[in-house]
């Protein structure tokens, strides 16, 4: 196991570095898989099935070491994949519709996953105090993870989030930091402080500790296909951010190829934005091979990321795996998570909205083929971004049958 350059390919000794000393390209986690024929990838699927009900069941898989599960952790994973009938007959989607819900990660997005590989990463290379700069979700999972795990934390965000996310940041006693600017302004300002001696004994997960976080997004592509009887989905729509999560997702699923844990058949993987904040999506539509930074403008703040690093990366995954990169209006993310709701009793934060709301626009331009099995994210709890949906009592009436009826809620 070594970090590789994904643009030149030099690799080096496993540490807290992120870029590339010769080209500055980002560093990832490359393994030695090990190879072996029908018999072994049955031994190791039954191996995965037999471990913990969490990420940590693909822990060969993964930069942690063997005795991950014993150590102190939130072991996020394994959350549902449900069988969208209802969302799939409103979309008109025959092959079969799935999301993947990881709202029920233990704070309720799948942030939970990055981190707990970047935890393991901090105390391997002796870091005190987890950090993090994030548009909302990260820093909670960032406060919770080194509560449980024994971390000091201090969290960095823009002063204006979603005031449930602030919340959930704060109440696990570590320090919030509110910066006034974009999430690019907070980015900026980590890279900064790990260079500052203030930073020292510092591990930032998404900086420093970038090439192990990246890897608990693959655990999502693992755990999507063991829940589908071990087999690739046709098509899976991933919202975007930084687009880490599409690029490891990607790089999941081809590692279950290499592994023999699935059968090598063809997949497309598309990319999810919101209009206003969706420069991914205009690279895409645009075919340029640039993405142009933007100043976010969107309800949907968990992805409002106007310079996404791995956003290169993603137009490259959806054009060689023949998918797209979309994006939706507010009132479409809207429309998207009351959709889910009432559909599927799923409560989506605005990223799903995102999600649920391309999947709808890639059906009716015809980009996605309703006919295939398709899997939809939803990465995290709508009780996070109330402030995106209005809803209150269908009526308010005094305590009596009479009322009731003159409300005209009775059943007839």
């Amino acid at each position: 196991m070594a970090l590789s350059c994904r643009e030149c390919g030099e690799r080096f000794d496993l540490g807290p570095i992120f870029a590339c000393a010769l080209c500055f390209g980002p560093l990832e986690v490359a393994y030695e898989l090990p190879a072996g024929g029908p018999r072994q990838a049955a031994d190791l699927r039954k191996r995965i099935e037999a471990g913990p009900a969490n990420i940590w069941r693909y822990a060969p898989l993964l930069p942690v070491p063997a005795d991950v599960a014993d150590k102190p952790n939130l072991n996020p994973g394994l959350t549902k994949l449900v069988k969208a009938d209802n969302l799939a007959r409103e979309l008109g989607v025959t092959g079969g519709l799935y999301v993947k819900d990881d709202s029920g990660n233990p704070t309720h997005s799948f942030k939970d996953r990055v981190v707990a590989i970047a935890v393991e990463a901090a105390r391997a290379f002796g870091f005190t105090t987890l950090s993090c700069s994030s548009t909302g979700n990260l820093a909670g999972a960032v406060g919770a993870a080194a509560a449980r795990a024994g971390f000091k934390s201090c969290v960095f965000i823009p002063h204006d989030l979603e005031a449930g996310k602030v919340v959930m940041a704060a109440v696990y006693g570590g320090d919030l930091v509110g910066i006034e600017g974009t999430y690019d302004d907070v980015n900026r300002f980590c890279s900064e402080l790990i260079g500052d001696p203030l930073g020292e004994g510092w591990g930032f997960v998404n900086v420093n500790l970038r090439p192990y976080y990246g890897e608990g997004s693959k655990t999502l592509a693992y755990e999507i296909c063991e829940q589908l009887g071990w087999r690739l989905p046709d098509q899976i729509v991933v919202p975007i951010a930084s687009g880490s999560q599409l690029t490891k997702i990607d790089k999941g699923l081809k590692e279950l190829v290499a592994l023999g844990l699935v059968e090598d058949r063809p997949y497309k993987i598309f990319g999810a934005q919101a209009e206003g904040c969706s420069p991914v999506s205009r690279a895409f539509k645009d075919g340029h091979d640039v993405v142009r930074p933007v100043k976010p403008d969107t309800i949907a703040k968990s992805l409002a990321i106007g310079n996404p690093a791995d956003g290169p990366y993603v137009l490259d995954i959806a054009r060689r795996t023949g998918g797209a990169v979309e994006d939706v209006t507010d009132e479409q993310i809207v429309d998207a998570i009351r959709l889910l709701a009432r559909t599927e009793g799923i409560f989506a934060e605005t990223a799903g909205g995102v999600t649920v709301g391309v999947t709808r626009k890639l059906i009716e331009s015809g980009l996605l083929d309703p006919s295939l099995t398709t899997v939809v994210l939803n990465t995290g709890d709508g009780l996070k971004t109330l402030d995106a949906v209005a809803a209150g009592p269908t009526a308010t009436i005094r305590p009596s049958l009479e009322a009731f009826r003159a409300a005209g809620l009775a059943a007839v």
